[in-house]
């Protein structure tokens, strides 16, 4: 088989561009979301829309299901003898759009503005779906000209934004189809717009619901307030002990650390995270270090009567939900296991308090090192027209990252990415930077192209 060089892909990935494009609108109008309370009808037709891309591509590929999972996609085509085998990672779900008032477009009709493509799933993560596709078809995979130098394997997950209930399974089930020398899960993203990165911490997540109760039922306000508590104002006083007087994490047995070199201007922080003016940060350290390698507690949500609708009268239970970012070498459990013996301790009044897990998943370190990394490196470096990748971390969870570990110990894993700063995934108007999506594809095609010189 004659190898493609440098140029050759490069030209290729231009080439596919426009069709890459078109099938990457096609999916974002598929509005696949996991949650509960959605209509997961879609979510079918967005795992039939990728196995198609993806046998499109060469990949003898199938929508399966792991129990009462939702569908996702496993494929896998032979290499050359002797060649050896990437298996490259996505997920097609998304998450939900949240106030649709806050969108300048439809969600699901992507939009392109000033060279970037709106809409959600755009960045996370079906673009990281395309960038699998673009890469095969730069080698010719699915024609006559096919020069595909590496096996693959393909899994592109269907409910990674909803908790990857189903993945031990799938992975059980088809270990022996997804097995692979190295493991490119395309989830991450990039330092900044025309900077590469290699993803190389994450930190873990534990989200758990604290719900309080002082009341049998709703007192008169009046008569009894002054002497008996408000459950609301008890959630309050509770929530407000898990940080200290600088906004760092108060509860005691977390695990802190130390982050990647990096410098992450105030500025450019408050800007990326859209930090409104006179607002001012929490915690202590380098940014990063908050960010990547210390714990974080975040309230997301609050059960209790809407103003509107709110008599005059004692709340008797509240609920919250907590989402707790844990560090690189925590563990969700023991970290879970702090947390409600925090809330316990700090419970005012004597209020009965009670806590709900409702998912975690743990902290992963990727050891970058090695020829598969270097590959990856001279990969992005090449596409990037001489721009070193860096490496960093995620203040960000992917749990299954862990899993991957676990289940393929041997591999070598690269965590990468399409998004940028400016990608707002998860929040309204998500976008895809267009021409880094290109890098990307480029840095992909050229990664697999590299991993298979290293084995001849």
């Amino acid at each position: 088989m004659t190898t493609m060089t440098v140029d050759q892909l490069r030209a290729a990935i231009e080439r596919e561009m426009p069709g890459v494009r078109a099938d990457l609108e096609r999916l974002v109008r598929i509005p696949g979301i996991a949650f509960e309370g959605f209509d997961h009808a879609p979510l079918a037709r967005s795992a039939e829309a990728v196995a198609e891309l993806m046998r499109g591509a060469g990949v003898d590929a199938r929508v399966t299901r792991a129990g009462g999972g939702h569908p996702a996609v496993i494929g896998r085509r032979e290499g050359p003898p002797g060649a050896p085998t990437v298996l490259l990672y996505a997920h097609h779900d998304v998450q939900p759009t949240g106030d649709r008032g806050m969108w300048a477009s439809d969600p699901f009709e992507p939009v392109e503005r000033d060279g970037r493509l709106y809409g959600r799933g755009a960045a996370d993560d079906k673009a990281g779906v395309m960038a699998h596709v673009a890469a095969l078809r730069a080698f010719g995979c699915g024609t006559g000209d096919d020069r595909l130098p590496v096996g693959v394997a393909v899994f592109v997950e269907g409910e990674e934004e909803y908790g990857s209930a189903s993945l031990p399974a799938l992975l059980a089930a088809h270990r022996e189809e997804l097995a692979a020398d190295v493991i490119v899960l395309a989830d991450a993203g990039n330092w900044d717009v025309g900077v590469p990165a290699l993803t190389t911490s994450l930190r873990g997540i534990v989200n758990c619901f604290v719900t309080v109760e002082v009341l049998e039922s709703a007192a008169h306000s009046g008569m009894f307030g002054g002497a008996v508590p408000d459950a609301l104002t008890v959630l309050c006083r509770l929530l407000a002990t898990l940080h200290d007087a600088e906004g760092d994490v108060a509860v005691d047995g977390l695990v802190s650390g130390r982050a990647a070199p990096l410098d992450y201007p105030e500025d450019r922080f408050r800007a990326e995270a859209g930090l409104l003016d006179g607002v001012g940060l929490i915690g202590t350290g380098r940014l990063v270090d908050r960010i990547w390698a210390k714990p974080s507690l975040s309230v997301l949500g609050i059960d209790a009567p809407r103003t509107s609708e709110a008599p005059n009268a004692l709340v008797p239970r509240a609920r919250a939900k907590l989402s707790m970012r844990i560090a690189p070498g925590d563990a969700p459990d023991l970290a879970y296991q702090a947390l409600v013996a925090h809330l316990d301790k700090h419970a005012p009044w004597g209020a009965r308090v009670s806590v709900e897990l409702e998912l975690s998943g743990s902290p992963s370190v990727i050891d970058a090192s090695g020829p598969y990394g270097d590959a990856a490196r001279a990969a992005y470096q090449a596409a990037w027209d001489g721009v070193e990748p860096v490496e960093v971390g995620l203040g960000g969870s992917i749990p299954f990252i862990a899993t991957f570990q676990e289940v393929f110990p041997d591999a070598a894993i690269l965590v990468t990415g399409v998004e940028d700063p400016h990608a707002r995934a998860h929040g309204p108007n998500e976008s895809l930077h267009l021409g880094e999506f290109a890098r990307v594809c480029l840095a992909e095609a050229l990664l697999l192209r590299n991993v298979a010189e290293i084995a001849r």
